[in-house]
Formats: C-alpha cells, sequence, structure tokens
C-alpha cells in the first residue's frame, strides 16, 4: 500500500470514528433524539450495526442497519454474515440498554 493508499484509509477510518461518537443526534420525519447506544462490527463490505434511539418524548427505539466501507448510513436492509455475529453479539453485550432489550426481542 502506498502513503496516498495509507492517507485515504486513516482519513476514512477517522472520519468514521468521529462521525459514530454516541450519543449523536437523529432526525426523522416523526420525531427527533439521539442514538445512545449502538452496536457494530467492521465487516469486510459493510458495517452492520444495531442502535438504541432515544427519542425527546423519552421512547426508545431499535433501529438495525448498516453503514458503507467507508463510514456512511445506508437505506436498505441489514444483512448480517455468519462470521459477523458473534462479533456483533460481543459488541451487544458492551451496551446495556440495547442488551437489555434485544433480550426481550428474543426471549
Amino acid at each position: 500500500m502506498d502513503a496516498e493508499q495509507e492517507t485515504r484509509k486513516e482519513g476514512s477510518k477517522m472520519a468514521r470514528d468521529v462521525s459514530r461518537k454516541v450519543p449523536r443526534d437523529f432526525n426523522l420525519h416523526w420525531g427527533e433524539g439521539q442514538i445512545v447506544e449502538e452496536a457494530y462490527v467492521e465487516g469486510q463490505y459493510h458495517q452492520p450495526s444495531i442502535q438504541l434511539m432515544e427519542f425527546e418524548d423519552g421512547s426508545v427505539s431499535i433501529r438495525f442497519c448498516y453503514y458503507n466501507q467507508h463510514g456512511r448510513f445506508q437505506r436498505g436492509p441489514l444483512i448480517i454474515g455468519e462470521e459477523e455475529i458473534g462479533l456483533l453479539r460481543d459488541s451487544v453485550f458492551e451496551n446495556e440498554r440495547l442488551h437489555a432489550l434485544l433480550r426481550e426481542l428474543v426471549i
């Protein structure tokens, strides 16, 4: 990898790190609030993510989404490969509220 490619790689990683900090704001046509917890993994082709979204009125929702390899949010169905399941599970365990809500979903 040459110096230019390394700089681009580091630049995209840095941009991803800055834009993915929590909490961070979101704005949907039915409400706004903050993403307060996020579990995600760096996949080969995308970054699967599960987010705990807290609305201004105090209600919470879970969003299953993904970001492209450059860290940009994508509108489409989340597809998680077998090799990413365990890594995503480990990331979920690091997010207490998100983990508790997901347990309610599957148990």
